[in-house]
């Protein structure tokens, strides 16, 4: 189908005005350019959406002082979610996805632990997976007896993602499921979707090569915590929900990975973005196809925890 027309515009605007594509000439002005669109991306008039209770604290995990934002539901359902920012392993912070996970709060009824993981280039992988396991396990201590689940936007999906395969691996809480919003999970970037949705649709290729080379050389993108596609063993990992955006170049591996854990007896929810781009999460409250794009992967979430 076409391209939705309320992203028409948003997009047209963005090209208008210099501000795609998102990597600039350094890493620290793309961080900054980033974060302004971030900010800016919530609409005139902006009120945050209503939750009981948001705190910032640190944690001292084994490697690395890690800052969270702890967001209370509105309503309570024993369950907390460790939420990784998207931002290509590279950009965003606790901020840049401040209205995501207060939506994810109150439509999972879960308290929702932000990561503020360390950045490439400065902390290459694995640093932030590390960054992220320290966070799953303070959440399981800090919340017995809840359903525990791990989730993240683009590369903070492929995060959430190496999350559940590494502690699958090695032991430690249980989760319940994940929650892989657009998620890269091909660092060969072979698929189709690559090549249709190659520019003009918000994230690009080349700034996807760029995120690929700040954060892993050649010689890491083979391990399965970033070639989930072809290095994991999926076997035994826990019931996911997977959204795709039509218009992205992460579409295709996407839809490939819940295929592959579906093959591997995972119980898995594709949700398709129809006419979306990449990034659509960020859009809620400005296009009402990326509301309701988002309400239907979180309830296709509730569908698998219930």
């Amino acid at each position: 189908m076409a391209i939705d027309p309320q992203f028409r515009t948003v997009l047209d605007r963005l090209a208008a005005t210099g501000a795609t594509p998102i990597v600039r000439d350094s890493v620290s002005a793309t961080r900054a350019h980033y974060r302004t669109l971030a900010l800016s991306r919530r609409g005139p008039g902006y009120v945050p959406e209503f939750v009981a209770a948001v705190t910032d604290e640190v944690i001292e995990t084994s490697n690395f002082p890690v800052a969270i934002r702890v967001y209370s539901p509105a309503r309570e359902r024993h369950r907390v979610v460790v939420y990784l920012h998207g931002g290509g392993w590279v950009l965003g912070d606790l901020d840049t996805h401040d209205p995501v996970c207060r939506r994810v709060a109150n439509e999972l009824g879960a308290h929702v632990v932000s990561v503020d993981y360390r950045l490439a280039p400065e902390h290459p992988y694995p640093s932030a997976l590390n960054d992220a396991i320290a966070a799953v396990t303070l959440a399981s201590e800090r919340y017995p007896g809840f359903d525990l689940i791990i989730a993240g936007d683009s590369a903070g999906a492929n995060l959430a993602a190496g999350v559940a395969l590494r502690m699958h691996i090695e032991g430690g809480p249980a989760l319940a499921a994940q929650l892989l919003i657009y998620p890269a999970t091909d660092p060969t970037m072979s698929h189709p979707s690559y090549r249709e949705n190659a520019d003009g649709y918000f994230l690009t290729r080349s700034d996807m090569a760029w995120f690929y080379d700040q954060y892993a050389p050649l010689s890491l993108r083979s391990e399965p915590a970033l070639d989930l596609l072809g290095a994991a063993s999926v076997d035994g990992l826990p019931p996911a929900v997977i959204a795709t955006a039509e218009f992205d170049p992460l579409r295709d591996e996407g839809a490939a990975y819940a295929s592959k854990l579906k093959s591997a007896g995972v119980p898995v929810r594709l949700v398709p973005g129809p006419g979306l781009i990449h990034g659509y999460f960020a859009f809620l409250g400005v296009v009402a196809a990326a509301d309701r794009c988002s309400i239907a992967t979180l309830n296709a979430l509730n569908d698998i925890l219930r």
